[in-house]
């Protein structure tokens, strides 16, 4: 400010319009560093008296302004402090105005930082140079200036930060890179700061105190201080010289927040990688047992280190299964997870198969074909999804060495052992008891599906949907049904159908619609009443020829109209055939099969989905979800013995499942299965089946993916019965998230480290659903003061105490009130909505690290 600039500013305070009880205007100009006593003289303004105030003549001045001239203006010049202490015009300052025309004096004016703090700004005074630095500055809203904070704002705005928070600065500073000389932040901080200062914060924060100071070793530093805290330091003793001796919480925490930030945990799992080679980690995690740092969280090789252990158990046929998956379901809610969750699933399904195998050790008995079946429908189907569930993952990361080997585990089990007996022990049983009539006491044949679950209803004026999934096996609408039954409120039955053979689309389709009986002729085309029946049109035609008020339409044509365009589609309509074939038609094709369990997942999102449209859109409450077919799947390939070469016979069709022909004779390594049964069999038609798994040698690709034979994947057919409720309606059942609760009593912490009990106060079944929370302590404005621990409430056990959590937190180094109230916060994840706040209290005395 120069004195034409300064003049100005005080004939503006001299002409503001005089306050009530004011007669004149006094200021007080304070020039603390007497960079004006030489303009002082030549200033003038009208009206205005000036005066100076001198340690000397503060008694006179007093005087003068009080007995001798009360009325005039004046302008009162002085370089001293005008404190309340020693000061004869104390009371004359405050019902006056304080002007100041320095630079730091008016920093502090215009910021109302106590003068007491001039040093401190005056230190500073190139950062307050810059306008926008300034404004930044301001902008934080300090009420209570101190030194720290004064420096906690300036590194806060050189850094980008919003508000004055040292944890949040040093995020940004390690955030922008690791390298010294590149860090654009900590060029800043050097610049306009003083970077002594704030290593000087990084030590009292978070124990960093090497004589070297670098941002690699002090991210290093942070995040081994980090992991000491869920590792005894007796087995870490090569890296205690990056643990730090003070304020450890304090880096437990840091790196906490900063993993768990939604963007920010990016760099940090960058930088974390980093570390673990520097330190050498995988030397020393190596050597210690799983338990000893099975609950770490800090670096990523902990997971690898917990993989390579289980996959291991696996290869070496260690039978620890419960442990794996207690240590499975344990890292679900850490950090890296998500990084190896496909091989996790991997390692799961594994696990799965080999308990399969272990609870069956004696074999899979020969029995009755209705024994089997049952036993398949119960129990066996299992494996199935299991074998499907691994390949969903395998094929996620199948360029991974561990899961190439646990692949070939996978295989032996399911292929060799598993389809091996189970498929050849239910051919016997078919050639014995089947092949003249092609049924099984108490489960219906696919052919009476209409007559037996839909045209009753029909008749009685109920609406139906009909969902014809081509190729959905049994295994997959168990899945689908337990969906439904778990995220809808209505209930969803599943039962089976005995599927028709062959188990192909041309024959199994026209069995699901309404018919008096159906037939294949010599090309071995199947009419349906004397309808032709292939393709969509058709079936269309016979639909609607027994039904006047009904439709058949594609699923995607469904999905792809809007809730108006889909109301009027199906207004009127009584019966409502709808067709999906996402499973068949990736499979069938020689170029795709490879991504059939891909396509099954695919196929389930897209039937519930289908489900929530009738549902939601269309006011449907029957519905029914049945399929054509099953079928085998292997993703290994298959040897010469899995082959059945082709006897002479006169065949209208051969298919690498079925041979179709009127020849009635023993086949070698074939079921003979008369149609009898299935079909009106004008033509005498016989269906040669190979046994167990075997395909019919052909030319050609596309032989992992099959169906056509009389196998339990391939003619299982399952029936879902979907009957949607609406609330308030009897039966209904609301969809609930299970809660869970906070066990422990005492509402008091005392120590730094602290454990807590919780408790899922139900089990997971029907319509109670998971529900996942983060935990964490904050204070009443919402900041968080702890590490934050994840709880995935989705246990199905009966006993309440395999039900229970218990989890570890770790307070930040700062002061607590003994007298505040702060607050354990639980948050669904899903919604981030705080489902409970519980009040607690915090007195740590003298804090103490790791104080257990």
């Amino acid at each position: 400010m120069n004195i034409n600039q300064i003049e100005s500013a005080l004939f503006d305070i001299f002409n503001e319009p005089l306050k009530d009880g004011e007669q004149r205007k006094i200021v007080f100009w304070v020039d603390k560093d007497n960079e004006f006593t030489e303009n002082i003289e030549q200033l003038s303004i009208e009206g205005v008296k000036i005066h100076k105030l001198t340690d000397s003549n503060q008694f006179y001045t007093k005087y003068l302004l009080e007995e001798e001239d009360p009325t005039s203006s004046y302008l009162i010049y002085t370089n001293m402090e005008l404190g309340v202490e020693d000061n004869w015009l104390a009371d004359t300052v405050l019902y006056s105005k304080t002007f100041y025309a320095d630079k730091i004096s008016l920093i502090l004016s215009d910021l109302h930082i106590d003068p007491s703090l001039r040093a401190v700004v005056k230190k500073y005074e190139k950062f307050f140079n810059n306008k926008e630095r300034f404004k930044k500055f301001a902008a934080q809203s300090i009420e209570n200036y101190s030194e720290e904070i004064i420096e906690l704002a300036i590194m806060s705005v050189l850094c980008n930060v919003k508000t004055p928070d040292f944890e949040e600065v040093l995020k940004a500073v390690l955030m922008d890179t690791l390298d010294d000389n590149e860090n654009k932040n900590l060029s800043l901080l050097e610049k306009f700061f003083d970077i002594e200062v704030f290593w000087n914060y990084v030590s009292i924060n978070y124990g960093y105190d090497q004589e070297k100071k670098s941002l690699k070793t002090l991210f290093i530093h942070l995040v081994v201080t980090a992991f000491s805290q869920s590792v005894d330091v007796e087995n870490i003793k090569e890296l205690e010289n990056f643990i730090a001796n003070h304020n450890k919480t304090n880096a437990v925490v840091f790196v906490d927040h900063w993993m768990h930030h939604k963007t920010d945990y990016v760099v940090f799992d960058e930088y974390a990688e980093m570390a673990e080679q520097e330190i050498q980690l995988p030397n020393i995690i190596n050597n210690l047992p799983i338990e000893t740092f099975k609950q770490a969280d800090t670096f990523p090789y902990i997971d690898r280190a917990i993989i390579i252990y289980i996959a291991n158990g696996l290869l070496t046929q260690l039978e620890d299964y419960e442990e794996y998956t207690k240590l499975i379901k344990l890292r679900r809610a850490k950090h890296y997870y998500e990084k190896f969750a496909s091989i996790y699933d991997a390692l799961y399904y594994t696990v799965k198969m080999q308990e399969f195998y272990k609870a069956h050790r004696q074999g899979i008995p020969q029995g009755r074909a209705i024994d089997l079946y049952q036993s398949y429908v119960n129990d066996y189907y299992l494996m199935d999804t299991y074998y499907r569930k691994f390949y969903v993952s395998y094929d996620e990361e199948s360029n991974h060495d561990l899961l190439k080997k646990l692949k070939t585990l996978v295989e032996d089990l399911y292929t060799n052992w598993y389809m091996g007996e189970l498929s050849s022990h239910w051919s016997q049983a078919v050639e014995s008891e089947m092949k003249q009539d092609w049924s099984l006491p108490g489960v219906k044949n696919q052919k009476n599906f209409y007559s037996s679950y839909i045209g009753s209803k029909v008749n009685n004026g109920d609406r139906v949907f009909v969902i014809i999934s081509d190729a959905m096996r049994y295994e997959v609408g168990v899945e689908l049904a337990e969906r439904l039954n778990t995220e809808t409120m209505g209930t969803c039955d599943v039962e089976t159908l005995l599927g028709v053979v062959p188990s192909i689309t041309k024959l199994g389709m026209p069995s699901l619609l309404p018919h008096i009986e159906i037939d294949m002729d010599s090309q071995g085309r199947v009419f349906v009443d004397g309808k032709d029946s292939a393709g969509l049109e058709n079936r269309k035609r016979i639909i609607e020829s027994k039904v006047a008020d009904s439709i058949a339409i594609h699923f995607q044509d469904v999905l792809a109209m809007n809730k108006a365009g889909r109301r009027e589609t199906f207004k009127g309509k009584k019966l409502i055939y709808i067709y999906h074939d996402t499973i068949d038609a990736m499979g069938d094709k020689a170029s795709t099969e490879i991504y059939t369990f891909n396509a099954v997942e695919t196929s389930l999102n897209q039937l519930y989905d289908l489900v929530k449209i009738i549902r939601d859109d269309l006011s449907g409450t029957n519905v029914f979800i049945t399929s054509d077919h099953g079928f085998l799947y292997q993703r290994d390939e298959l040897k010469e013995s899995d082959k059945i070469g082709q006897e002479s016979i006169d065949a209208i069709e051969v298919k690498r499942r079925y041979i179709l022909s009127k020849e009635q004779r023993e086949v070698s390594g074939q079921l003979a299965i008369n149609l009898s049964s299935i079909i009106k069999n004008e033509q005498k038609l016989t269906a040669y089946l190979p046994k167990a798994t075997l395909r019919n040698k052909m030319q050609g690709s596309g032989i992992n993916f099959v169906h056509g034979g009389a196998s339990l994947q391939e003619v299982v057919v399952p029936l879902l019965s979907f009957k949607n409720k609406r609330t308030g309606q009897k039966g209904a059942i609301a969809i609930k998230k299970v809660d869970i609760k906070l066990t422990n009593t005492t509402r008091k912490i005392t120590n730094s480290i602290f454990s807590l009990e919780f408790f899922q106060t139900e089990k997971v079944e029907d319509k109670l659903i998971p529900r996942t929370v983060v935990i964490y302590m904050a204070d009443e404005v919402g900041e968080v003061l702890s590490n934050e621990e994840t709880i995935i409430g989705d246990r199905t056990f009966d006993n309440p105490a395999d039900r229970t959590f218990k989890l570890r937190f770790v307070l930040k180094s700062i002061s607590y009130d003994r007298n505040k109230t702060y607050y354990l916060i639980i948050k669904d994840t899903e919604t981030g909505v705080i489902v409970e706040k519980i009040p607690f209290s915090i007195n740590l005395g003298i804090i103490s690290d790791f104080d257990f």
